[in-house]
């Protein structure tokens, strides 16, 4: 064809690209867009790090583009007429775009293509984001799976037994290999402002791109199954805010960690954050064939429980979502959400089964409220997690296991040094002291009675 138009959308990268390089085999000339859908950006507030992060990403991404003598274009629109009408107005021939697994992204995805349709034009969709998608490890009886260790043995015989999966698509425009070019002229990417939005603490959080984090992640991943669990150590590879948005490739990180593996240099770090990204997938592919997830329980009786509501539920709600619970654990890691838009993995289990188990207040509640404050919120991910913490979800906890704060922060911040460093008011405190509650709004034992009544109801 002629002209073809790449959709970008969480795949904010040029590397490894799989619509880019289908878009560049297939044209003549490609242009490249990235649409800040006004269906998305309405509801946020106007201060969100993820809109600034992925403004910078767009800024770099463009110099990028026109470094290799194309350009991006950048529109401020909803999306679903905004693709049809740029297809036009460029007139190519077909838009190119990888999948995306969430309900309301495949419903916007499907009116996209209906309106090219009607046009005469094409939207072709790739896999990029997961090394398997949809229906690729299924049952043997031909069903998604439910349940994590399963699907993830699957998984890897897959793997295995189809390694060319990781091969990289390749972005080399006008090359032997791929005939196209990208489309000249200049990038039209809208001030931050002119999008509504305003700047936050994003700069002086020191987040750091995707390839260095994964290369300094690399020099520790050996220790990675010890040290993930403990949020004043530098154990996790943050590289969650940059899988979400895509400006990593999944099958260059699983590929490089595959190829340690085989020289004995990831040791069990790699082999366990090898899982965290298998569960990544396994929610997505929940989420995917189970949308009913996104509002309700994944096993249905658990929506029957009856959470606590009313001005007393609002205020433990509030005091949860603002860090003063009393459990020093807790509040140290809302603080560090709430300040930074990051949260250690540990400390998400913590503080989602404190907040049902402890407080008795609904799942969704939480999962809103993260859902605003994760820089690296993914709807799959939050959602399972959520559901895992709550009980209500495919594999999760068993509801009579039940989180004890104390002892979760006796066993994991053995010093105290995470909660002082959110919590300075405390650093006074020796290690033993530090973890005691103080004017804590429930008590935990009490709680956990009340928690276990209250899920009888699933039992019925």
């Amino acid at each position: 064809m002629k002209n073809a138009l790449v959709w970008l959308r969480r795949d904010l990268r040029l590397f490894d690209h799989a619509a880019l390089h289908h878009a560049l085999t297939s044209a003549e000339t490609v242009y490249c867009a990235f649409i800040f859908d006004r269906a998305i950006l309405e509801p946020l507030p106007r201060a969100d790090r993820r809109v600034e992060f992925i403004h910078d990403t767009l800024a770099a991404l463009a110099a990028e583009l026109e470094a290799l003598g194309g350009h991006l274009i950048v529109r401020h629109d909803l999306a679903e007429t905004a693709i049809p009408a740029l297809a036009a107005e460029l007139d190519a021939q077909a838009v190119f775009a990888n999948h995306d697994y969430e309900p309301a992204a495949i419903a916007r995805d499907e009116a996209v293509a209906a309106a090219l349709r009607a046009a005469g034009r094409r939207l072709h969709t790739f896999k990029d984001q997961v090394v398997f998608e949809r229906d690729e490890v299924l049952t043997l009886a031909g069903q998604p799976f439910s349940v994590f260790t399963p699907y993830k043995n699957a998984w890897l015989r897959k793997l295995e037994a189809d390694p060319a999966v990781l091969a990289p698509w390749t972005v080399e425009p006008a090359s032997a290999h791929q005939p196209g070019r990208f489309a000249p002229g200049r990038s039209t990417l809208p001030p931050l402002a002119a999008l509504g939005f305003e700047p936050t603490n994003l700069h002086q959080l020191g987040i750091g791109s995707g390839p260095q984090l994964f290369d300094d992640f690399l020099g520790r991943i050996a220790d990675y199954h010890v040290a993930r669990d403990y949020p004043a150590v530098k154990g996790p590879s943050y590289l969650s805010l940059h899988l979400r948005f895509g400006t990593v490739s999944i099958r260059h990180l699983v590929r490089t960690v595959m190829t340690m593996s085989a020289r004995g240099a990831a040791g069990e770090g790699g082999a366990v954050w090898l899982s965290e990204l298998i569960w990544r997938e396994f929610y997505m592919q929940i989420l995917y064939h189970n949308p009913h997830v996104v509002g309700g329980a994944f096993k249905p009786a658990y929506d029957k429980i009856e959470w606590e509501s009313g001005p007393e539920a609002d205020e433990l709600f509030a005091a949860w979502c603002e860090g003063r619970t009393g459990y020093a654990l807790v509040d140290a890691a809302m603080l560090q959400l709430n300040r930074t838009g990051y949260m250690h993995n540990r400390l998400r289990m913590v503080t989602a089964s404190f907040l049902c188990k402890d407080l008795g207040i609904d799942w969704r509640r939480g999962e809103a409220y993260f859902a605003l404050h994760l820089n690296d919120f993914e709807l799959a991910s939050n959602n399972g997690g959520w559901q895992w913490a709550s009980s209500s979800g495919c594999d999760a906890q068993p509801y009579f296991r039940i989180f004890n704060p104390v002892t979760q922060s006796q066993k994991f911040d053995p010093e105290g040094k995470f909660i002082k460093r959110y919590l300075p008011q405390l650093a006074g405190l020796t290690a033993k002291e530090i973890h005691l509650p103080r004017n804590p709004v429930v008590d935990h034992d009490a709680a956990r009675k009340r928690t276990l009544e209250r899920y009888e109801v699933v039992k019925k």
